[in-house]
């Protein structure tokens, strides 16, 4: 399935199958950070619905922020990550986006500039799905794994390290930590706050597998269903500006 649907995602969602969804990437209108026309959504709403239609052992990832009204942050990222685990998720990973610009960021008075954003891995169940991006770079390539001694466990036992003694050598690159640095997502398609396409892409690489379906219910310049594409995924996108509605479809165009 490979659809894009104009309208409100808590009535269109309505309409998926229970059980039906492998995946959910998105990034919703938070705190009004920013201009999304006067639209606005109910998140309870939505996330039972995403609750109800995820597969067992599938994916939310949940990529949002948080604003600083008076001096004091809302809390509205860590309250929504409360709700999903209230009606059933598991909260499976707390990882943070950490925005790399172009432009130089600049100094508040009173604390350090924000430069990232949370992106809240849930799972329904036990996870499903995990294909671990390796690209960070091991200082110590090359060499033997294995080491005298072991791992303490809580009980004070000491379990031997199974690769001492053996011809195990360090892998050039290991796999990637939970903080994620990349390039903040250009604003050339029309939309106040695009996804960019490598964090779109890195999170449907490691959570989902080719002929899996990827749900965006608030799609926006369609950076999700692009990625998804590219990468042999079925995808669903729900979005209710028919402006936006244009732009995804320019962007899903063969010529694109």
């Amino acid at each position: 399935m490979k659809e894009v649907i104009h309208g409100d995602c808590l009535i269109e969602m309505q309409k998926i199958p229970d059980k039906s969804i492998d995946m959910v990437l998105t990034s919703p209108p938070y705190d009004n950070l920013r201009d999304y026309k006067g639209y606005t959504f109910d998140f309870e709403g939505i996330a039972k619905q995403l609750f109800r239609i995820v597969k067992d052992g599938g994916v939310v990832v949940w990529v949002v922020g948080d604003a600083t009204i008076k001096g004091s942050e809302t809390g509205t990222s860590f309250k929504q990550a409360l709700y999903f685990k209230e009606i059933g998720f598991n909260l499976h990973d707390t990882m943070i986006w950490e925005k790399q610009t172009f432009t130089a960021v600049g100094a508040l008075k009173s604390r350090y500039a924000p430069v990232f954003e949370y992106m809240f891995i849930f799972t329904k169940g036990k996870l499903k799905t995990f294909n671990p991006i390796k690209d960070r770079k091991n200082t110590t390539a090359g060499q033997k794994i294995g080491r005298k001694g072991g791992i303490r466990k809580r009980n004070g036992e000491l379990v031997p390290n199974s690769s001492y003694g053996t011809d195990k050598v360090k892998a050039e690159y290991g796999q990637r930590f939970n903080i994620w640095r990349i390039i903040i997502g250009q604003r050339s398609n029309g939309h106040p706050a695009p996804f960019p396409e490598q964090l779109a892409e890195d999170h449907i690489l490691s959570w989902s597998n080719e002929g899996d379906t990827v749900l965006d219910p608030m799609a926006g310049s369609g950076t999700t269903l692009k990625m998804a594409k590219k990468n042999n995924r079925n995808y669903i996108g729900i979005e209710i500006s028919q402006e936006y509605i244009d732009i995804i479809n320019k962007r899903l165009s063969p010529q694109q």
